[in-house]
């Protein structure tokens, strides 16, 4: 799976599942930049095959509505959507 990643500073493994056409998955990973926290992402759209389905398995596992954004924070816990408030709040300075 071709998987992206934006060095910064370590807050723990965050995986960022998003669609390149999808505005609120680039205003997530906008955020994210500009908080500097290091994170991977994945255009799940751009994928194709197995690794497409892959990427979907593995996303759905956290979010089973399988919608767009998917911040997946340490194997642990996921934020949906877009959603500023929460993201500042858990990685913010």
């Amino acid at each position: 799976m071709t998987v992206e990643h934006v060095n910064g500073r370590k807050v723990g493994d965050l995986m960022l599942y998003a669609l390149s056409t999808c505005q609120w998955c680039n205003k997530t990973k906008e955020l994210l930049r500009d908080l500097g926290v290091d994170f991977n992402f994945v255009y799940v759209d751009l994928l194709e095959g197995k690794e497409q389905d892959k990427a979907l398995f593995e996303l759905e596992r956290w979010n089973p509505r399988g919608s767009f954004p998917t911040l997946v924070i340490s194997n642990a816990r996921c934020i949906i959507g877009y959603q500023e408030s929460q993201i500042r709040e858990e990685f913010g300075t």
